[in-house]
């Protein structure tokens, strides 16, 4: 019995929601802030999950199958990375928000709480995430044309993976801005529900056609690549130098690729 699509995005972008909410439970345990050095370490793992996602779960799928549609492939490639990048940078200008570590919020000018631009920082960086992990598990029906039900649960595994210190990162900052340690776990928890939220749009943009899937998929891993040379890069290259940063990218890349390889 053929299983519903939706169903099947909503089980995928369930895991990493649901590996947010877990790492954000730790501010509930924790009374001290994560060791800066420890906090570069996840920040660049969950880059180097993201770049490995965005090569080989999006856009060497999207080359292929442009190839099998018979399709010009760079061109839909090409355009729908830089779109997806666009699409990031739009909202990354207008939207209000503040990022982790940071004093001086970008976006719009606005009065809103410094717990709520924080919130919404979060959020943007999960967008991408969504899309990427839903348009796997939409389409993971599709064997022939080269998507598995496995490499879409690597892909959540991968994302999974780093949400979980993540999500334990951007808590403490909340819970510095807001004064609760439960405040900070409802709203670092929120920040990954845009997760399923994403990836059932996107799917349901793309319908039952093929022919967007190109697009999309290179689009969900501009947007990834925005996040992390936007975000992440700097945010672990900030303070004092150290290597854990690039540590952990290397580390993130190497555990995304083979989990993609071998499922």
């Amino acid at each position: 019995m053929e299983t519903n699509p939706l169903l099947l995005v909503l089980i995928g972008t369930g895991i990493t929601f649901l590996s947010t909410v877990l790492g954000a439970s730790f501010v509930l345990f924790f009374k001290k802030d994560i060791n800066p050095t420890i906090q570069k370490l996840f920040l660049g793992f969950a880059a180097g999950v993201m770049i490995a996602a965005s090569v080989w779960s999006l856009l060497i799928p999207a080359i292929e199958l442009a190839e099998t549609q018979g399709k010009v492939a760079w061109t839909r490639v090409s355009v729908g990375f830089l779109a997806g990048g666009f699409f990031l940078w739009l909202l990354d200008s207008l939207l209000p928000h503040l990022h982790p570590g940071s004093k001086t919020p970008e976006g719009l000018p606005t009065s809103w709480r410094r717990s709520t631009m924080l919130l919404l920082a979060l959020t943007l960086h999960n967008i991408p995430e969504g899309m990427a992990v839903g348009l796997s598990f939409g389409f993971s029906g599709a064997v022939e044309e080269g998507f598995s039900l496995a490499s879409a649960f690597a892909l959540a595994i991968g994302i999974g993976l780093q949400n979980i210190p993540e999500g334990m990162a951007v808590a403490m900052p909340l819970k510095q801005a807001s004064g609760s340690r439960f405040k900070a776990f409802l709203y670092g928890s929120l920040s990954g529900i845009v997760e399923p939220i994403a990836g059932i749009l996107v799917v349901f943009l793309a319908g039952s056609s093929f022919g967007f899937m190109p697009w999309l998929l290179a689009f969900a891993a501009g947007a990834m690549i925005y996040v992390v040379v936007e975000e992440l890069i700097p945010s672990f290259h900030e303070g004092e130098h150290s290597n854990m940063g690039t540590i952990g990218v290397m580390i993130g890349f190497v555990l995304m690729m083979i989990l993609d390889i071998s499922l």
